[in-house]
């Protein structure tokens, strides 16, 4: 729903299993986030982008959604062996064994940081006191790494998330609306 000229994110605007993931990601890209469906979401296109274009990495968004119980934190925190095992099977899905094992480790980890601060959109807007910091940035490219980045990375990784580095990390921050480019 959009509100003037910035777009508010609902829990439920990802829900789409056909939604074209490129566009869901390009439109929310930058908006401040706060819910931690949606932000699981863009954390899961933060893996699924290492080596790759984010394009390539939002487009896997409706095929995970299908084939990983809508890509809820809590749903895809109880895959096990044998549904992993099946997502590797599944044609349409990214094979990379470490990336998806990494999607539902690191759900799981989320559920700790809900039960240690409420909400993992609690545990992040910490670390910038519920405000987007400003970050300057060149007009030609995109900043790929950030002090906070590396902050954050840091502290993820001490509460068990993988595929967290700083550069996946501030590029997360980017897309969850943490960091705004000024």
């Amino acid at each position: 729903m959009a509100i003037g000229y910035r777009i508010m994110i609902s829990p439920d605007d990802f829900d789409g299993i056909t939604a074209n993931g490129v566009k869901d990601y390009d439109a929310y890209f930058g908006t401040p986030t706060y819910d931690d469906h949606v932000l699981f979401e863009l954390l899961v296109v933060g893996i699924l982008q290492v080596g790759l274009g984010w394009r390539v990495a939002a487009s896997q968004l409706p095929v995970l959604r299908q084939h990983m119980a809508g890509l809820r934190v809590d749903a895809v925190a109880a895959l096990d062996e044998p549904d992993f095992e099946r997502l590797m099977l599944t044609p349409k899905v990214m094979h990379n064994g470490r990336k998806l094992r990494a999607i539902i480790q690191d759900a799981r980890a989320i559920q700790q940081l809900q039960a240690e601060y409420g909400s993992f959109s609690n545990y992040l807007w910490a670390f910038v006191d519920a405000t987007p910091i400003i970050m300057p940035a060149p007009d030609d490219e995109l900043p790929t790494r950030s002090p906070l980045g590396a902050r954050v990375a840091k502290d993820l990784h001490r509460h068990g998330l993988t595929f967290v580095g700083p550069v996946v990390t501030h590029m997360f921050l980017l897309a969850a609306g943490l960091i705004k480019l000024n």
